[in-house]
């Protein structure tokens, strides 16, 4: 199996979501670990520094145009 072949998990985030933290509700109790504000500051992509979830910001930012 290539890398190709792997489709990488993600979690797609809108303004609406903000401002997140990781974990979010609904994550299985065997991924919890201590909550940390994630932030979009070097683009639209960003992971959780404790567990890696990726998340994936679509759309605009709040107080941009």
């Amino acid at each position: 199996m290539s890398n190709q072949d792997i489709t990488q998990r993600y979690i797609e985030v809108t303004a609406d979501d903000l401002p997140l933290t990781c974990p979010m509700p609904g994550m299985s109790l065997w991924n919890q670990h201590p909550k940390v504000s994630i932030s979009f500051k070097n683009g639209n992509e960003t992971r959780c520094p404790y567990c890696g979830e990726l998340y994936r910001f679509k759309g605009e930012h709040k107080g941009h145009h």
